[in-house]
């Protein structure tokens, strides 16, 4: 596992923390995480679309909060996911790749793979860059 930076000890997301989803790499360009299938079922006993994208929009935005360290954030302005595969235990594990980084707008192209490495789904973020407020965030 990479070394995250120090102040992703300072951003809270209680979803995340309900979702199970942990980081283990980030980059303004590159970031991974996983997340248990356990707890984020449907009432079919599926991983649930909506942990599916949560997984999707946190990856990016956490990249995106990389990118405009230390002054500045992304806010999700458009959310796209794919499902391609049901996932019924185990993790799933989600890469998020930047696909353009600038100063105003960002977006991430997000794969998300099971235990096995297959393909479950396919994101995208687009985020607009914000100034963020002297909070020490």
């Amino acid at each position: 596992m990479t070394q995250l930076p120090d102040w992703t000890a300072r951003i809270t997301s209680p979803l995340d923390d309900k979702l199970g989803l942990t980081l283990t790499e980030l980059t303004p360009e590159r970031v991974c995480g996983s997340m248990p299938v356990a707890g984020n079922e449907q009432p079919m006993g599926l991983l649930h679309g909506g942990a599916t994208g949560v997984i999707i929009e946190t990856l990016a935005s956490m990249g995106a909060m990389a990118h405009g360290y230390p002054g500045r954030a992304g806010v999700g302005v458009d959310l796209n996911v794919t499902h391609l595969l049901a996932v019924r235990s185990g993790h799933v594990h989600g890469t998020a790749t930047a696909l353009h980084l600038g100063r105003n707008v960002v977006t991430y192209a997000v794969e998300v793979r099971d235990d096995a490495g297959r393909l479950t789904a396919t994101g995208r973020l687009t985020c607009h860059m914000i100034d963020l407020p002297s909070t020490g965030r």
